[in-house]
């Protein structure tokens, strides 16, 4: 279990995480839902220790969320995807493996072409980044983040460049790693995802998290969550 508490960040003045909360569960997801700057990602990278707080804790199992001790405990899929443009997609895999993890190379290799294949990237192990097309980079990227065997899986805006079609896919994607028992966090601003997913809804507001939903109780009872509803309608954010 991941246990978010009082979670508070400031950059300056500004306050850009104020008193956040959560719980997600193994096998969860939880979606962050929100506008751009209220604080969606700057909680994943907090999570991901790529950021400090200023208040607040977070356990994970109801032990401090040491990344001192595990630091590969938190997986990070970014917009962008960072993704390492003058290496290969399966050395985009190798080169964590053997340089973070130690792993020998040949089982490296192992794991980066068994994660091809799961992702449908098999025939793409040895292409450029540049040759490759959005989804799947967002696939590719998805991918080197469950070599290194993470915990926790954070995605900032996983579908921002992705048409209909392939937000379907990735939604089924991250639907399946959470099914494996990934604790699963999702940044977006995609009201459809929300239709796609069994999560829930945290949907944030000025660094505030000002309403939550189950996905189901919400398709079944949306007068029960009218900020959420506002926002989905397109009259908040």
């Amino acid at each position: 279990m991941l246990k978010v508490r009082a979670v508070t960040k400031k950059f300056g003045t500004h306050k850009v995480l104020d008193a956040v909360s959560l719980s997600v569960a193994r096998g969860h997801i939880a979606v962050l839902l929100g506008s751009s700057g209220v604080g969606k990602s700057t909680l994943l990278r907090v999570l991901a220790h790529l950021e400090t707080v200023d208040a607040g804790d977070i356990t994970f199992d109801d032990k401090p969320l040491d990344h001192a001790s595990n630091q590969h405990l938190v997986g990070m899929v970014f917009q962008q995807f960072n993704l390492f443009e003058h290496l290969t997609a399966e050395e985009n895999i190798t080169l964590p493996l053997e340089k973070v993890l130690n792993m020998p190379h040949t089982e490296a290799v192992a794991r980066a072409h068994k994660l091809l294949a799961k992702y449908s990237l098999a025939e793409k192990g040895h292409a450029r980044i540049a040759q490759l097309s959005g989804g799947q980079k967002q696939r590719l990227a998805l991918a080197r983040t469950l070599a290194m065997e993470p915990k926790i899986v954070c995605l900032d805006e996983p579908t921002s460049a992705l048409d209909p079609l392939l937000t379907n896919y990735v939604a089924q994607v991250v639907q399946d790693v959470a099914r494996e028992g990934y604790i699963v966090l999702i940044a977006t601003h995609d009201t459809t995802l929300l239709e796609r997913l069994d999560c829930t809804i945290y949907l944030m507001q000025q660094g505030k998290i000002i309403e939550q939903a189950d996905a189901k109780t919400l398709k079944i009872h949306p007068q029960d969550f009218p900020y959420i509803m506002r926002f989905i309608e397109g009259k908040e954010g």
